[in-house]
């Protein structure tokens, strides 16, 4: 349903699974859990997964907080996009490498619920993809004494309004982690 031409495939991304954005983040053990049975389900229906590894000043590249969970392994053949923004497609290879490999719809899980994880089903969405969140793969940290609801609250905020998203030639949704399907909207 995309409103990107010759683009019917399905890739899985996952966002800044990193040690230093999920080590206090909520239900962390859970959430990176279910993110380990999505990949797993992508690969044996050989979906593409799509890694996205944030840095910055905080978040400094080769760093231990910069790596992965020990967790979860990405294959080196699949794709990693570096990235400094919030949003995946923002200054990064993500669009190519998504053209790439025929993708117009992607399947969401990751980190920062309430940063990273918004700008980018956003970001995909203006740019033409359907974009799947995958409602219980995703997580944040506590950020509460700066004003933001209690973790549980943003996840099911996103979860909510994320749920109904749809515009002209796209829709959005959510799904539990195991209803996940790979195979485009009929």
């Amino acid at each position: 349903m995309t409103t990107l031409a010759n683009r019917p495939n399905t890739a899985l991304l996952v966002i800044d699974v990193q040690n230093g954005v999920v080590d206090n983040a909520y239900d962390r053990d859970a959430v990176v859990a279910n993110i380990g049975r999505v990949v797993a389900k992508a690969r044996s229906e050989q979906v593409p997964v799509v890694w996205v590894q944030h840095n910055d000043e905080g978040l400094i590249r080769d760093s231990e907080e910069w790596q992965l969970v020990p967790e979860l392994r990405r294959d080196d053949s699949e794709v990693l996009v570096d990235k400094s923004y919030g949003d995946s497609f923002e200054a990064t290879v993500l669009e190519d490498e998504l053209a790439a490999l025929g993708v117009g719809r992607l399947v969401v899980v990751g980190a920062q619920t309430d940063a990273c994880i918004r700008s980018t089903l956003h970001g995909a969405f203006a740019r033409g993809y359907d974009a799947v969140l995958v409602s219980d793969a995703h997580t944040t940290e506590d950020l509460s004494q700066w004003g933001a609801p209690p973790p549980e609250g943003v996840i099911a905020h996103t979860n909510l309004y994320w749920s109904e998203q749809s515009a002209p030639g796209r829709r959005g949704g959510t799904v539990e982690t195991r209803s996940v399907d790979f195979s485009p909207p009929a």
